[in-house]
């Protein structure tokens, strides 16, 4: 089985194997996560799946705090290797890790990538994760795109995460279709509610998936699942 804890906005942290796999650390600039405890966090790894700051705000204070290897694309990599990071893996878009908790492939996104400082965060991705307990795909910030269609025909995905806050990614009218491409009836909410732009009707948003024959999962900040 895999566990799982929402962060809000993006963030979640995954136990795998024994292994804790944290995606997209932004807690401590959100307002909606300020009762998260982020030093109780010790995650052995962090995926990123692009630069921005809603993505990166407390990669460099948990990783060096935890000692997780980080896993990115090569720029984004390199900008926290800069800033003392030593524990890193570099990917880039097409190619696959086998890891302790299992196997990581570093998928497209539509989507943009600059870091905080300006600097250019290489093309954003999205990870899907193949595991003893099921695979899975974390699409980062993206568009829906006729490239989900591969990871469905190469994988059996069990459930994907994915953004449905509109506006800046993809709604949830997209993302019900981009859960047909990758053949999964189960998404996992993110990306939605942290700003006004992205504030959703998230009943709405449910029955949508619903009528689709889908069941979306939207979590509380804090909220942990069993998968």
């Amino acid at each position: 089985m895999i566990d799982l804890t929402y962060y809000g906005h993006s963030t979640f942290l995954f136990v795998i194997d024994g292994k804790k796999v944290l995606f997209d650390p932004f807690i401590t600039p959100n307002e909606l996560a300020k009762k998260v405890d982020v030093k109780a966090i010790k995650p052995d790894y962090i995926l990123v799946t692009h630069g921005h700051e809603d993505h990166v705000a407390d990669v460099q204070a948990i990783a060096e705090k935890s000692g997780a290897m980080l896993v990115s694309n090569f720029e984004v990599v390199s900008w926290f290797q800069e800033k003392g990071i030593e524990n890193v893996h570099p990917m880039n878009h097409g190619g696959s890790k086998t890891f302790d908790f299992g196997k990581v492939k570093y998928v497209n996104a539509i989507h943009s990538s600059t870091l905080p400082d300006g600097a250019g965060g290489g093309n954003p991705g999205g990870f899907v994760v193949k595991t003893k307990s099921g695979t899975f795909y974390y699409a980062g910030d993206t568009a829906l795109n006729y490239d989900m269609k591969l990871i469905g025909e190469e994988f059996d995905i069990k459930f994907a995460l994915m953004p449905i806050g509109d506006n800046f990614t993809m709604g949830i009218d997209d993302a019900i279709k981009a859960a047909d491409f990758v053949g999964t009836n189960l998404i996992i909410g993110m990306h939605y509610d942290t700003f006004p732009y992205i504030e959703i009707d998230k009943e709405a948003a449910i029955d949508k998936a619903k009528k689709a024959d889908k069941e979306l999962k939207i979590l509380k900040i804090g909220e942990k699942i069993t998968l």
